[in-house]
C-alpha cells in the first residue's frame, strides 16, 4: 500500500532500520557495481591504506538510505538525496538508518526528510536530506 501525502505530517519518524553490511552483502554490491577496491571486502588491505577495517562503499550507505525511504513509502520517487560521510561504515556491524519528516510542499506533493545512517558505537557515519514525491 502506498503511502499517501495526506498521511504525512511535519515531524513524522520513517521507522528505523538496520541494515545488512556483512560482508557477503558487501560483495554483491562491490561485484554488481563494478567496484574493484580491496579495501570494501579485505579487512588488511583496508588496514594497510590507514583504515580502521573493511568499509562499506559510500553509494551503498547512500542506498540504505532509500531503501529505508521506499520501505517507508513505497511507490514514492526520491527526487533528491543529499549527503554528507563523517565517519566510515564498517562491513560487519550493524549501523541503524533513521529519519524525520522536516518539511512539507502541498504545491508539489514532497516531503523533506532529515536522514541518518548511524554506526553501532553510536557515531554519525553519514547525515543528509532527501526530497521524496509522495502521492
Amino acid at each position: 500500500m502506498s503511502l499517501s501525502f495526506d498521511d504525512v505530517e511535519l515531524g513524522d519518524d520513517l521507522p528505523e532500520t538496520h541494515p545488512d553490511v556483512s560482508l557477503e552483502r558487501v560483495r554483491q554490491f562491490v561485484k554488481a557495481a563494478d567496484m574493484d577496491f580491496p579495501r570494501f571486502t579485505d579487512d588488511a588491505a583496508a588496514r594497510a591504506e590507514g583504515l580502521p577495517g573493511a568499509l562499506v562503499p559510500g553509494i551503498m550507505s547512500q542506498g540504505l538510505l532509500a531503501v529505508m525511504i521506499h520501505e517507508w513509502a513505497p511507490g514514492s520517487c526520491v527526487r533528491k538525496l543529499d549527503t554528507v560521510f563523517r565517519f566510515p561504515v564498517l562491513v560487519g556491524t550493524r549501523p541503524r538508518c533513521s529519519g524525520a519528516v522536516t518539511d512539507t510542499d502541498e504545491e508539489t506533493r514532497t516531503v523533506t526528510i532529515d536522514l541518518t545512517l548511524t554506526s553501532e558505537t553510536g557515531e554519525t557515519s553519514l547525515m543528509g536530506t532527501a526530497v521524496v514525491e509522495l502521492d
